[in-house]
């Protein structure tokens, strides 16, 4: 198998892996890419252990983008959300369900670059710890600590009781439907009572500049907003059943939600267009 046949096999974890660590699918996509230059310059052959290799540079390129964004989102305008990712294929579904949630990213940005690398290598794509101190720079010893400290984080940050599938779109599917018809009862009735909602239009529409808190509040808003939209339309993104709302501005919005015991307690709406490229 040659160098660029056994890269085409390893290229779809390697843009989750970027993906992963950067929430923006458009940038995976140069890192890969970026990836398979360095590869080409390279003496492939001598390579024992390709995947290895291009998991390491992947790794890295994605971290030092990520330590770069950070200021870049400083002059950002309004909360930045990850960039959601549309996977209406049965197959895509089930490869991205424990990789990259979309609750999970949203959850990821609140680590530091060495954090987030250490737990997305070790906690999603089970690299070793040795393998990770040489893409951070560090000692195996720290990477583990590293990894720790993200992992509480995350478990922090997730819902403490998360819903079977089942239970998620139920509650999802009644939120779209209570939207549609501008419904407020049900609207409160199927928000937590401690519900956020966040919305990323970076500047470029109309969004909130700052996440909106309270079943009643997120309740009445919603009801206000129906009359901007259009029908819901039911899509997954990130291995979770969301929603797109196209408004009547020309613009819309892609939905995903965080349910527990039957209710939403996280609403992530994303307006910015140059986050809806895929969907």
């Amino acid at each position: 198998m040659t160098a660029a046949e056994r890269f085409a096999r390893a290229r779809p974890r390697l843009l989750r892996l970027a993906y992963s660590e950067l929430g923006d699918f458009g940038e995976a996509e140069d890192i890969v890419q970026e990836a398979w230059l360095r590869l080409e310059r390279s003496d492939a052959d001598a390579i024992k252990n390709l995947d290895g290799w291009l998991t390491t540079v992947v790794a890295r390129l994605a971290l030092d983008r990520m330590q770069s964004a950070r200021a870049r989102r400083e002059t950002y305008v309004g909360p930045w959300l990850p960039e959601p990712l549309l996977t209406d294929d049965p197959a895509d579904r089930v490869s991205l369900d424990e990789t990259v949630s979309y609750a999970l990213l949203t959850v990821l940005e609140q680590l530091s670059p060495a954090e987030r690398t250490a737990f997305v290598l070790h906690d999603v794509f089970d690299v070793p710890f040795g393998d990770i101190a040489d893409v951070v720079g560090r000692s195996p010893e720290a990477v583990r600590q590293l990894a720790s400290r993200a992992r509480r984080h995350v478990r922090s940050g997730g819902p403490r009781f998360a819903a079977s599938r089942a239970e998620h779109d139920r509650a999802v599917r009644a939120f779209a439907q209570a939207v549609a018809e501008g419904d407020l009862e049900s609207l409160v009735a199927v928000l937590d009572p401690d519900v956020v909602w966040t919305s990323d239009g970076g500047g470029l529409v109309s969004a909130a500049r700052s996440p909106l808190h309270g079943g009643e509040r997120v309740a009445r808003a919603w009801a206000v907003l129906s009359r901007r939209l259009f029908e819901p339309i039911e899509v997954h993104l990130n291995g979770r059943l969301g929603v797109v709302f196209p408004s009547k501005d020309g613009h819309r919005a892609a939905l995903s939600f965080v349910v527990s015991h039957g209710r939403i307690t996280r609403i992530d709406a994303v307006r910015n267009p140059q986050k809806l490229r895929h969907i």
